[in-house]
């Protein structure tokens, strides 16, 4: 038993709606071919074939029954097609030779068998069919001609108009079912296109947002929801109203206007997208018109809407202003000491030609040049180790012995803290495991605290501690110094920041060192504690896991 769709094996039009066109058709005509029928019967239409009462009562059952079978149970197989369409042609037949004649309207109908025909079985199903309407017109002519000699003409112009018109429909019915097929094929196409690009634009990770010529919103991907942190439909709202902007001067900016004043791709990164007072975006928005093969070809400055896309540069811009901040304080920084060096070597080339100059004067000339590059070399190592840290260049870990990382610490700024008189004192506990981290990493935190400590301390003494707690190991140095005030703790580990107590600005700084301190701690995945009290020194201290040697 064949599948309801699939069970017609006919021409272009077999299909189930054509199929169910066609049971409608059947039961309209079955009733229209009875009820003309009983106008005759009755006299209201004149006929001139004479009607047998029994006669018409059958033919007209049964016109009725085989109309509401195909219009109530829809044949579900090419036999039962079959055996349908033969019992229609069989009473079509005997109705228009025994009932009301072959020149009665009636006729006309013939031209729907014709047609189902063609629907169920194609070109064979037409021919059997205009071969049974010239056996139907040549028994007419047998068996009423002895009665009305009509001309054989009639008979002939009968058989080929009604033939020349179901082959007419039956061709108009092929090219709509060709354009039929085509249209089908379009929109198919057309969606498998739609959803290609709403496939890729919802996997962008910039919002996209579509918009017709007045500026509501007709399309829209799931970045754009992100983007203005909301669950709400944007479909059929304005531009203006889910996108309030205002510029670098805080003065509001209408999306819609710049829409509608871009002729081309505009481009736009100046603009900000306000959450509310304390929370703001900065926004890039590239928006352009869109402008259809149609629109082209009727009127350049015509088109169907707006396209816009939408990347957040919050992080960029802050980056950019960090970055001009930076190179702006970096080159201030670096002047001064260049100046001072600069200055001082040409006053000693003066001085050396000068037969006064002592060699007293010469050395302490040389001597503050001498420390001037010394700054400078330490600017340029602190800036190196940041860039080192923010590119993670030899981030890789490795396996470190604590004991002998403290000795080598140890015996490297002996020598520096001695110069101040100065103790340097190791803290080292009897027995302490290894740690996995960035060697570069943390030996220049280390070092970054300890020549900190060194610094600023004028007397007393500089403990470099090693403590380990359970599997915790404690890095400190702890410093007898000058101490860190309240309100400077909060600021100490910014860029270039150096305390106004005159006692830290005796000692020459740069304002990276804990700066630079603080990042590689957080490369190695710990942070520096800091712990001070004015006039009674600091003590700085990470945490690490530690790990069996």
């Amino acid at each position: 038993m064949y599948n309801k769709h699939k069970m017609y094996g006919g021409g272009l039009n077999s299909k189930p709606r054509s199929a169910k066109i066609i049971s409608y058709a059947g039961l309209f005509i079955s009733s229209l071919v009875v009820i003309y029928g009983v106008l005759i019967q009755n006299g209201v239409i004149s006929s001139s074939h004479p009607i047998n009462n029994f006669g018409f009562l059958i033919f007209s059952c049964l016109w009725i029954f085989i109309g509401a079978l195909q219009f109530m149970y829809p044949s579900i197989s090419r036999l039962d097609s079959a055996l349908r369409l033969i019992a229609f042609h069989l009473l079509a037949a005997a109705y228009l030779i025994f009932i009301i004649g072959l020149f009665s309207p009636i006729t006309v109908f013939w031209i729907i068998l014709t047609l189902a025909s063609y629907v169920y079985f194609n070109k064979i199903g037409f021919m059997l069919n205009v071969m049974a309407f010239t056996a139907v017109v040549w028994a007419n002519a047998l068996f009423w001609n002895r009665l009305y000699e009509l001309n054989p003409i009639y008979y002939i112009s009968i058989l080929l108009t009604t033939t020349l018109t179901g082959y007419v429909l039956m061709i108009v019915s092929r090219y709509q079912e060709f354009n039929r097929k085509e249209l089908i094929e379009s929109k198919a196409q057309e969606s498998l296109q739609r959803d290609s690009i709403t496939t890729i634009v919802n996997n962008l990770a910039d919002a996209v947002l579509s918009t017709n010529i007045d500026g509501v919103i007709r399309v829209y991907n799931a970045a754009s929801l992100n983007l203005l942190d909301t669950n709400i439909s944007l479909k059929g709202k304005h531009i203006d109203e889910i996108l309030p902007l205002v510029d670098q001067d805080g003065s509001d900016v209408s999306i819609f206007k710049e829409l509608k004043n871009a002729k081309t791709v505009e481009k736009r990164d100046d603009l900000i997208y306000v959450f509310d007072e304390d929370d703001k975006m900065c926004l890039e928005i590239t928006f352009s018109p869109i402008r259809s093969s149609y629109s082209r070809s009727k009127k350049l400055d015509t088109h169907d809407g707006y396209i816009i896309i939408m990347r957040d540069i919050t992080k960029e811009k802050s980056l950019e202003e960090e970055r001009d901040e930076f190179i702006s304080v970096i080159s201030h920084e670096l002047r001064t000491p260049i100046t001072i060096a600069e200055g001082t070597i040409s006053n000693v080339q003066v001085m050396m030609k000068h037969p006064d100059a002592t060699k007293k004067m010469l050395t302490d000339a040389v001597g503050v040049a001498h420390e001037q590059v010394i700054f400078l070399a330490s600017m340029v190592n602190d800036l190196s180790t940041l860039s080192r840290a923010e590119r993670g260049v030899a981030d890789s870990s490795e396996d470190i012995d604590i004991r002998e990382l403290a000795h080598n610490l140890h015996k490297k700024y002996a020598e520096s803290a001695k110069e101040k008189k100065l103790h340097l004192n190791l803290d080292l506990s009897a027995k302490i495991d290894h740690v996995f981290v960035s060697r570069l990493y943390l030996e220049e935190m280390l070092q970054n605290l300890i020549t900190n400590a060194i610094k600023y301390t004028k007397k007393g003494s500089v403990t470099i501690i090693f403590k380990q707690k359970s599997d915790v190991i404690t890095f400190a140095v702890k410093d007898t110094g000058i101490g860190i005030s309240k309100s400077d703790q909060q600021k100490i580990f910014g860029k270039f920041y150096r305390s106004e107590d005159y006692r830290t600005r005796e000692s020459s700084g740069t304002g990276l060192g804990l700066y630079v301190a603080q990042k590689l701690a957080h490369k190695i995945g710990t942070r520096i504690v800091l712990k001070s009290r004015l006039n009674f020194g600091s003590t700085f201290s990470v945490n690490l896991p530690a790990k069996k040697p």
